[in-house]
């Protein structure tokens, strides 16, 4: 009797288990199976690349940290030609940085650093006195950027 039970349970389980299966096409899982593997590409490739921006970011500000560095230790060894030099590659390096990321809101303080950079090595190309504290000034916000 206990068998019997066994089989028609056996048999209505089967049974129900393909008519369920009958009513879905067999493409719907392969659909899902593609659709999840394609959100899964796309979320890792748009993780690696904020990723990698982010490093990018920060070296071009550790870069551009020790060009300022150096071009304060030229300036006050009285080497105004190197010093400029050195602010010029800063600004290069970070505006690099900031082409190469996409736009948005982290792009805008490393412009505006380039551009302060720009601004000092142009005065220093004049002629003109740059003093040592706008040169910490920078180098303080390339800090907060770096911290960040």
């Amino acid at each position: 009797m206990l068998k019997l039970l066994g089989a028609l349970v056996m048999a209505a389980t089967f049974f129900g288990l393909g008519f369920y299966l009958g009513q879905r096409p067999v493409g719907t899982l392969q659909h899902m199976v593609l659709d999840l593997q394609r959100s899964i590409a796309a979320m890792s490739r748009n993780v690696y690349d904020t990723t990698m921006g982010e490093l990018r970011k920060r070296q071009a500000l550790i870069d551009g940290k020790s060009r300022v560095v150096q071009a304060k230790s030229e300036l006050l060894e009285k080497n105004v030609g190197e010093a400029a030099k050195q602010l010029g590659e800063a600004a290069d390096t970070l505006e690099e940085a900031s082409t190469a990321l996409k736009h948005d809101e982290t792009t805008v303080p490393l412009k505006s650093l380039a551009g302060k950079l720009r601004e000092l090595k142009l005065e220093l190309s004049m002629g003109k006195a740059v003093s040592i504290k706008k040169i910490d000034e920078i180098q303080r916000e390339i800090d907060r950027q770096i911290n960040r």
